[in-house]
């Protein structure tokens, strides 16, 4: 199954989980309007013949939808601010990027690693400094806002790779939809606490025997309407019971798909097989100390809440079973020698030297490769990060040297435009940044070109610290370099793309709204464009073949013809992304193989084919791994 098949089966699942909850939200409606005929309004004296009365049915079945809506849409809307936000509100704290403690630079280390391989921004990370437990969660709506955390009991124990492992673990998640999915049922969940909470303060309010002067006179009415909160109090909590049912059947068929997402990340089954072992050995298991630990533990990697007699409520299948998979030979044994000493130092685990760009591959492995956790794309990023002069990744780990390592990323290597650009950042770069531009010269002279976004996305999580200030004055420094060259090549493009996408939000410059749904053979002239644009990065002398292999991948378009090189410009690939964007994931897949066509019709590919082909790729909302090694 590739990433649009799991995109897809991720909206299924949600539609699935609504109309679950959808039936749970009956129960607790039809529930309520028993307990309110029953109770109430025989005291009121209107009762009316039957028990089914229409228009108080109305009444308290608008009151009740609008309650528990209220309640998860609140829920919801809170948590869509961001993993940042849930990691926040469970004690978490971030690593700063450039963070030189070692376990957190060995922490730190693995999630660059991994989210280069994978192809997505780098996340931010946590640490919940008071959780001794072992347990990691991944959290957002999307790889654009997502943070990984874990306990500091994780950091402390665990080794490189059994820590590699919990992080493989998360980055499933990440990919495969389950923390959008993870913040629904959050939401839904408790829209019916809600009701709960009701006739918790109906109990509070009326049960002391303390009532204002105007209720005085109507004693009577006080028992039955605790009766009515007793009713409330009960009815709530089985609707969450219920509903806790149905999330624990739901991320529990997640978590074995986590682990062997894992698996097939790392190559190595014994370390997240290791770190599912000491948590059975140590005392404090992966429990959590935050009282909201029942609310958010189908986030987490393990079980946080010790259940002794509803262990059927677990949103986590039992550790035996899930090390039986991963080490069958190993999983009658959870006993475990105390952890490993974790050293000062951590030696890079792949050899150093960067390969050249790869051969170029099948069109249809494009799409195969996009959200696809593999470890060959793990040993490249290794690799790249062990390679690269030391100071390029220093660098991007310290928000005002990368904001000078992008820049440096924008000079031009011919002098005569270089002397161009720095004239027109000439009374506006700060003298700060302008020393760390110099600094840098020489690193960024040898960088080869292949890693240049990824050292960007590796830059992302210390660009998020600037202040709106230091940001605005970052973009247009950007800009008046860019402009300065008197053209726009196609690495300048993806690097806008890439900053505009996953970091303007950061500082509501640009709030990311979803594309208005739209179906692949409505976008005709878009794809047409789009495919064009492809065509003549290759030269003009292939481009007419390049667009007939692109073409060839969609039927509606056999008769296309390309466009001519004046119509393809990067702001007119621009608008007709922002559209394409609204494709369903099977239309994305589609997309994206005619792209590769495109692109590989000449049988090579280029590094900045590479980089237009992740930037689209990333406008669709599809990670790509690099294409160069």
């Amino acid at each position: 199954m590739d990433f649009f098949a799991r995109q897809e089966e991720a909206r299924q699942r949600s539609r699935r989980l609504v109309i679950l909850f959808a039936l749970a939200v009956a129960g607790v409606v039809a529930s309520i309007y028993f307990a309110v005929r029953l109770l109430l309004v025989p005291s009121l004296g209107t009762a009316g013949a039957g028990l089914f009365h229409p228009p108080l049915f109305t009444v308290t079945a608008t009151i009740t939808l609008l309650v528990i809506g209220a309640g998860s849409l609140s829920k919801s809307a809170e948590l869509a601010r961001g993993g940042a936000v849930i990691a926040r509100s469970l004690g978490g704290r971030p690593v700063q990027p450039n963070s030189s403690e070692p376990r957190e630079r060995r922490l730190l280390n693995v999630v660059e690693e991994m989210a280069l391989a994978a192809g997505i921004p780098v996340p931010g990370v946590y640490l919940l400094e008071d959780e001794p437990g072992i347990n990691a969660f991944a959290a957002g709506l999307t790889p654009d806002d997502a943070v990984v955390a874990v306990t500091r009991g994780a950091l402390d124990e665990l080794s490189r790779d059994e820590l590699q492992g919990v992080i493989g673990h998360e980055f499933s998640h990440i990919l495969n939809g389950d923390m959008r999915l993870n913040v629904r049922l959050a939401g839904l969940l408790y829209g019916l606490l809600v009701i709960g909470l009701a006739g918790y303060w109906i109990l509070r309010i009326f049960g002391g025997g303390r009532l204002p002067g105007s209720r005085r006179n109507q004693r009577g009415s006080v028992p039955l309407l605790l009766l009515f909160g007793v009713a409330l109090y009960v009815i709530g909590y089985v609707g969450v019971f219920f509903g806790r049912l149905i999330q624990a059947a739901v991320s529990r068929q997640r978590e074995y798909l986590a682990d062997s997402s894992a698996v097939q990340f790392t190559r190595n089954p014994l370390g997240l097989a290791g770190a599912l072992r000491k948590i059975g050995a140590l005392a404090a298991g992966s429990r959590l100390r935050t009282a909201a630990a029942e609310e958010a533990s189908h986030f987490f990697f393990a079980d946080g809440l010790e259940r002794k007699l509803f262990r059927f409520l677990s949103t986590h299948p039992p550790l035996a079973r899930r090390i039986a998979r991963l080490d069958p030979a190993g999983a009658a044994d959870l006993a475990v020698a105390a952890a490993a000493t974790v050293p000062d130092r951590f030696p890079p685990g792949a050899p150093a030297g960067v390969v050249g760009l790869a051969g170029a591959p099948a069109a249809r492995s494009v799409p195969a490769a996009a959200g696809r956790l593999a470890a060959a794309n793990l040993a490249r990023s290794t690799a790249l990060l062990a390679a690269l002069p030391p100071a390029l990744p220093a660098a991007a780990r310290e928000p005002l040297a990368a904001q000078a390592l992008v820049l440096g990323l924008l000079l031009d290597r011919r002098p005569e435009v270089r002397e161009r650009q720095l004239a027109a950042l000439s009374g506006s770069l700060p003298e700060a940044v302008r020393g760390e531009l110099a600094r840098l010269e020489t690193p960024l002279a040898t960088l080869p070109a292949h890693a240049r976004l990824p050292l960007v996305s590796l830059a992302l999580p210390a660009l998020r610290r600037l202040s709106p200030a230091q940001y605005d004055q970052f973009s247009q420094l950007g800009e008046r370099l860019i402009a300065a060259d008197e053209q726009i090549d196609l690495f300048e493009y993806a690097l806008q793309r890439l900053l505009a996408r996953h970091l303007a939000p950061t500082f509501g410059k640009r709030p990311p709204a979803p594309a208005p749904p739209v179906a692949l053979a409505d976008t005709r002239s878009e794809i047409i464009l789009l495919l064009s644009a492809l065509a003549w990065c290759g030269g003009a002398a292939g481009a007419p073949a390049a667009f007939a292999a692109g073409a060839a991948e969609l039927r509606f378009l056999r008769e296309a013809a390309l466009l001519p090189r004046e119509a393809c410009g990067l702001a007119a690939v621009d608008r007709a992304l922002d559209r394409l964007a609204g494709l369903p994931p099977s239309a994305r897949r589609t997309l994206l193989t005619a792209a590769a066509a495109t692109i590989f019709a000449d049988r090579e590919i280029t590094v900045a084919e590479s980089e237009l082909l992740r930037a689209i790729a990333d406008a669709l909302g599809c990670p790509l791994p690099p294409l160069a090694a």
